[in-house]
């Protein structure tokens, strides 16, 4: 089963730390953010990663083709130009890095990705820019057993993103950062049929919108129901906090 993780946005209310490079490459702890990502889907055996570049997506590449000097003790011998890997860290990922455009949508960037999914019978979607301790294994068999096309994981954090009807699990409506207060809301994290790439039309689709609200209405949409840890890093208040939480050892989002 692959990962796509949404990796192109400016992250403009984080512009403190996004001037320099995208905000997937945000650091919690020395390491960025979409690391944590990766190793929490790792937890589960999720290891094939479709990451969908953008914005200065360039420094996620070279990140990735450096990883051992990213994570690893080196000693470099000039005279011939070679290097030695001491303390050598590795995962068990697999990493495709997709250039989706500068100013794509996050359905526009899903969809320039298809091709990557032939043959699944489901994958798994995020964002780049938020950490949780949701159980993706509890997750990928409550998708399997309602047999719907799309499953989302719904939390209860604060105002500022797309609010979910609920009916038990059935989504009854999707409706992206409206003016409420409290209620279960998008927390990403989803499970996805690849049919679901038929909803969305081109570069312009936004993912939370048409293709998520017509799926909500079509009674395809499911809601994995998350009581635990989940936190998105769209300020730099939300970096402070995590890098708290990262720095007293008890990090809810640490399961590996």
């Amino acid at each position: 089963m692959k990962a796509v993780i949404l990796a192109g946005g400016l992250g403009t209310r984080l512009s403190e730390e996004t001037a320099t490079r995208p905000k997937p490459m945000v650091e919690i702890g020395g390491r960025p953010i979409l690391w944590h990502i990766m190793k929490s889907y790792s937890q589960h055996g999720i290891n094939d990663f479709v990451i969908c570049l953008g914005y200065k997506g360039y420094i996620i590449k070279e990140y990735f083709a450096n990883y051992f000097l990213h994570m690893s003790d080196v000693t470099m011998h000039i005279a011939d130009n070679r290097m030695e890997i001491h303390r050598r860290t590795a995962e068990p990922w697999t990493v495709t890095l997709v250039d989706t455009g500068d100013h794509s949508m996050t359905g526009g960037r899903l969809k320039r990705v298809r091709h990557h999914l032939e043959g699944e019978e489901m994958f798994a979607l995020t964002y780049g820019d938020g950490v949780s301790d949701v159980n993706f294994t509890a997750q990928i068999a409550f998708h399997q057993a309602h047999g719907k096309r799309a499953t989302v994981t719904a939390v209860r954090p604060d105002k500022r993103f797309g609010y979910l009807a609920l009916n038990g699990h059935q989504v009854t409506a999707f409706e992206e950062k409206p003016d409420n207060e409290g209620g279960w809301i998008n927390g990403g994290f989803f499970v996805l049929s690849p049919s679901v790439l038929d909803e969305v039309e081109d570069d312009e689709t936004v993912w939370e919108r048409g293709p998520l609200e017509r799926l909500a209405l079509e009674g395809e949409l499911q809601a994995f129901v998350h009581d635990g840890f989940w936190q998105a890093m769209d300020t730099l208040r939300d970096k402070t906090n995590l890098e708290a939480l990262w720095a007293s050892g008890r990090a809810p989002w640490k399961t590996w």
